[in-house]
């Protein structure tokens, strides 16, 4: 435990009407079946077909897995305080709560990262493909978004526990994080806001930049391919274009200011733990032409299945 008396802390969250906060737990929870069911679906249908061989979609599982287990993280607790009016979490579940929301959802950026490489490789350097994004790359660079993520997280971790909480014990927040955590330390803690922000902030912006700069590359070469190419390589591109929009934007918008306007932070917030989450599944799917295939035969083996 930090230092300081707290034992627990209490969380605001999103609303104080008590009719907007039942109306909001029945739309949130079904909002949250809905992530758990089109990530699932995406996830079960990559690793249940021949999809799961070729690296693109072997990374895309990775996303829809992250999404799950980031949501599940948020989604669940701040249902039930809007339920039960039960809105206090102890010390160490806050802490666990913070490091393991900036674990899964870290992973996801660095595993988007892994995929506009991938998209690079296979669209700019098509000779070489299969050699560099063999099996055991793929696997050395999911391993790699996971403890370049494990890091971020202790990080943030180590920070918190060394402050000392003796005052209010008020998150004005919906979930644990670190810039509203740091507001309700009992000491001077502008310096740790700027490393964050040094940290978190700008490499939030310094990823998106370049993945933006990298589909560009990529947009301007298929320029030269047939039309048929061309349309299939922009089904993928554009799904992982507007994907990666959704989810940088709002924590770029959250960790770039010196963390005074958590009112706007908790509206930002709810993009990348639960809009995100609900679109990615059809963003993936609606436009690709071999998801969807492969959702199709899948279904259809399951009724044939079920007719006999």
């Amino acid at each position: 435990m930090g230092y300081g008396n707290l034992t627990e802390f209490i969380l605001l969250g999103l609303f104080h009407n008590e009719d907007v906060k039942a109306i909001c737990a029945v739309l949130f929870f079904l909002c949250y079946l809905a992530i758990l069911c089109g990530n699932l679906v995406v996830l079960l249908t990559i690793k249940g077909s021949h999809l799961c061989e070729q690296p693109m979609y072997f990374f895309l599982s990775y996303p829809a897995f992250m999404d799950v287990c980031f949501t599940s993280t948020v989604a669940p607790k701040f249902i039930v305080d809007l339920i039960l009016q039960c809105n206090t979490i102890s010390y160490n579940g806050c802490i666990a709560q913070m490091f393991y929301a900036h674990f899964f959802g870290a992973t996801e950026i660095f595993i988007l990262v892994v995929m506009a490489y991938d998209r690079y490789v296979a669209i700019c350097r098509p000779l070489y493909y299969m050699i560099t994004m063999s099996r055991q790359i793929c696997y050395i660079l999911v391993i790699a978004s996971v403890f370049g993520a494990f890091i971020h997280s202790l990080v943030h971790v180590l920070v918190i526990i060394r402050l000392p909480f003796c005052g209010t014990n008020e998150i004005d927040h919906y979930f644990c994080d670190i810039f509203p955590l740091l507001k309700l330390a009992c000491t001077e803690t502008r310096l740790l806001v700027i490393a964050i922000i040094t940290t978190t902030g700008v490499m939030s912006i310094l990823t998106f930049v370049s993945l933006v700069i990298s589909y560009i590359i990529i947009l301007s070469i298929l320029r030269t391919r047939s039309s048929e190419g061309r349309r299939k390589a922009l089904s993928t591109c554009g799904s992982h274009i507007t994907v990666v929009f959704m989810f940088f934007l709002p924590p770029i918008f959250t960790y770039v200011p010196m963390g005074d306007s958590v009112g706007d932070d908790k509206v930002f917030a709810l993009f990348y733990t639960m809009i995100a989450p609900l679109f990615n599944p059809l963003i993936y799917t609606l436009r690709n032409t071999d998801m969807k295939n492969a959702m199709r035969k899948m279904w259809c083996q399951e009724k044939v299945f079920e007719g006999k």
